[in-house]
C-alpha cells in the first residue's frame, strides 16, 4: 500500500486550493485508518461514486476496525493528475461510526470521458491515490472502452493474484458479478483462513469485507478502474432464492434469517462504490439499475437473487418438469419489465445485461440442468430472449459469473434445435480464487448435447473485453495457479462479436 506523506499532500495541491485546512500534527499520531484502500464506480459522464472505509485495526471482532465510537471528517480530492497539481473537485464527507466509518462521495461536476485521480485524507493521514473515469458525454461513442469483469473471490481457495493482473490490464471498467466475499467459517488447512466463524451478525459481515478489503491485490483492481457491482449468493448466504433458504445451516428463526439479510445488505452497501440510491431499506436493497457508456453501451446490471422463486425440484442437477412452469421467474416480473423497457429504448450499440448465473441451456445426455441458473427457469429465459427479439435489440450481450468456469456462448431462439437462429452472446467469467488452481482447459461439457456452447476453462481469472463501435473482442485470462501467489496471466482464447451478427468469431 502507498502511504503519501502529509508534505506531499500539501504540495499537491490540497491546501493551496483553498478548500481544505492542513491536518495538525496531533492528529498525524492517530493509526493509518485507510487499510481497505479506495475505489470507485457507477460511473456517469459527469461524476462518479468515491469509496473508503476508515479501519486501522481491520480485524477487529465488533467490525469497528479499531475506530472509536465517534465521526470522523474526511476529505477528499479529485484531480486530472496524479500529482493532484490541478483539483477539478474538492470536499469533506463524514465518516460515521454507525456506517463502520465507511464514506460514499458522489464527486459531480466533472468532464465527461475523461481520466482522474482521487484520494482521501483523515485524522492526519492520506490514502493510497486511486483512478477513475466518467463516461462519454450522451450521444457520443468516446473513446474504445476496455472493460474486465470478474466474480467469486473465496479467501480461503488461494491468492487474489488474478485481482493483481486486472490492475496490470489498466482496464477502464471494472463489473464484479458477485460472490465478492463468501460467508462460511475457517477451515483449517485452506491456502489462507477467514476469520472467525460462519458470518450471521452485522459486525461479522463487516468483519469479513474488511479481510477481503485489506488484501492488496483486490486494493490494486480498486484503485485502478471504477467499479459496477452486482451480488449473488455468498454475500448473503449460499443458494437463498428471495426469502428462501437454501437449507437451515446454520440454524435460525425466521426473525434471525431476516436480520441476517438486513445485516449482509446494509455491509454491501458499505463496502461497494454505490450511489446513494442503492442504500439498502430495511431487509432488501435495489441493486438492478442501468448505466450508460455514451452510445457505445448501456448496462443493465441485474439482481437474480433478491426476487427469483425458489429453485425447482429441490435444488441440484436435476431433469425437472416444474422447472418449464411459465409462472416461475428468476428476476421477478418488475425486474423483467424493468429490463425490457429497457431494452426498448436502443440508447447504445451494444446492450449488455451484467447478471450472476448461467444463461445459456446445458441440457446433459439425461436432461438434467442446473436449477439454480437459468435453466431452472426457462420460461423467464424465453421471455428476455423474445423480449430482445420483438424489440429489434441488435447487440444484446450477456455476461455471467457464479460457475467458477469460463464459458462462451451462442444464444439460441430455440435450443431444442441445433440450426436455431443464433440472437445473441454469452460470455462467462470463471473465478478470481473458488475452486483452487483448476486444470488445464480440456473438452467442452456437455458439448455433444449443447453445441452452442463454444469455449471452456477451468483455470482462475478474469475477462478482459474491448467494446468499440465495430465489435467486442473477448480475452479469457487465466493464471496457472492461486494456491501459490504470483502466478503469471495469459490469455487462454480470444473471440469477436461483431455489430449487429450476434454470436462468437474465434480469433
Amino acid at each position: 500500500m502507498t502511504i503519501i506523506n502529509r508534505r506531499v499532500f500539501v504540495l499537491g495541491g490540497l491546501a493551496t486550493a483553498g478548500t481544505l485546512a492542513v491536518p495538525s500534527l496531533a492528529s498525524a499520531a492517530v493509526p493509518y485508518p485507510f487499510t481497505l484502500g479506495v475505489a470507485s464506480g457507477e460511473p456517469d459522464s459527469t461524476s462518479v461514486v468515491l469509496w473508503t472505509r476508515l479501519a486501522p485495526s481491520p480485524l477487529d471482532a465488533d467490525g469497528q476496525g479499531g475506530m472509536a465510537n465517534a465521526d470522523v471528517t474526511v476529505d477528499w480530492q479529485v484531480s486530472t493528475t496524479s500529482t493532484f497539481a490541478s483539483p477539478a473537485a474538492s470536499g469533506s464527507v463524514t465518516a460515521r461510526y454507525a456506517d463502520a466509518h465507511s464514506v460514499h462521495v458522489v464527486a459531480g461536476g466533472l468532464a465527461p470521458g475523461t481520466e482522474y485521480y482521487y484520494r482521501f485524507r483523515a485524522q492526519g493521514h492520506i490514502s493510497a491515490v486511486g483512478r477513475t473515469r466518467t463516461a462519454p458525454a450522451d450521444g457520443t461513442f468516446g473513446s474504445d472502452l476496455t472493460m474486465a469483469f470478474a466474480s467469486c473471490a473465496h479467501y480461503e481457495s488461494g491468492y487474489f493474484t488474478a485481482y493483481r493482473r486486472m490492475a496490470e490490464d489498466r482496464p477502464d471498467l471494472i463489473l464484479h458479478l458477485g460472490d465478492y466475499i463468501y460467508e462460511d467459517a475457517a477451515t483449517t488447512g485452506s491456502v489462507r483462513e477467514h476469520a472467525g466463524a460462519e458470518v450471521v451478525s452485522l459486525a461479522d459481515y463487516r468483519r469479513r469485507y474488511a479481510q477481503y478489503k485489506a488484501d492488496p491485490d483486490l486494493q490494486a483492481a480498486h484503485a485502478v478502474a471504477p467499479w459496477i457491482v452486482v451480488p449473488d449468493d455468498h454475500e448473503v448466504e449460499n443458494n437463498y432464492a428471495g426469502t428462501v433458504r437454501a437449507d437451515n445451516n446454520p440454524a435460525l428463526t425466521t426473525a434471525q434469517w431476516t436480520a441476517r439479510r438486513t445485516a449482509a445488505y446494509r455491509a454491501y452497501y458499505e463496502n461497494m462504490p454505490l450511489r446513494p440510491a442503492q442504500a439498502p431499506s430495511g431487509n432488501s436493497i435495489p441493486l438492478f439499475r442501468r448505466l450508460q457508456w455514451g452510445k457505445l453501451a448501456t448496462f443493465h446490471m441485474l439482481d437474480t437473487r433478491q426476487f427469483r422463486d425458489d429453485q425447482a425440484c429441490g435444488d441440484g442437477w436435476k431433469v425437472c418438469a416444474d422447472a418449464d412452469l411459465a409462472s416461475r421467474s428468476l428476476t421477478g416480473a418488475t425486474q423483467e419489465s424493468w429490463l425490457l423497457d429497457g431494452l426498448d429504448q436502443h440508447a447504445a450499440t451494444w446492450d449488455v445485461l451484467g447478471q450472476q448465473v448461467f444463461f445459456a441451456r446445458r441440457f446433459d445426455t439425461t436432461g438434467a440442468a442446473s436449477m439454480d441458473g437459468w435453466d431452472g427457469y426457462r420460461a423467464s429465459r424465453t421471455r428476455i430472449q423474445q423480449g430482445w427479439r420483438d424489440r429489434n435489440v441488435r447487440n444484446p450481450l450477456v455476461l455471467t459469473g457464479d460457475v467458477h468456469r469460463a464459458w462462451a456462448n451462442n444464444l439460441l431462439a430455440d435450443y431444442a434445435s441445433p440450426n436455431s437462429a443464433v440472437i445473441g452472446t454469452e460470455l462467462v467469467c470463471t473465478s478470481i480464487a473458488s475452486g483452487g488452481d483448476g486444470t488445464a482447459t480440456g473438452t467442452i461439457p456437455d458439448v455433444a448435447t449443447n453445441p452452442h456452447l463454444k469455449f471452456y476453462s477451468e483455470r482462475r481469472g478474469y475477462t478482459l473485453t474491448t467494446i468499440t463501435p465495430s465489435q467486442v473482442r473477448a480475452d479469457f485470462r487465466a493464471v496457472a495457479s492461486v494456491t501459490e501467489h504470483g502466478a503469471a496471466v495469459s490469455t487462454l482464447k480470444s473471440f469477436a462479436i461483431l455489430d449487429g451478427t450476434p454470436g462468437l468469431v474465434a480469433l
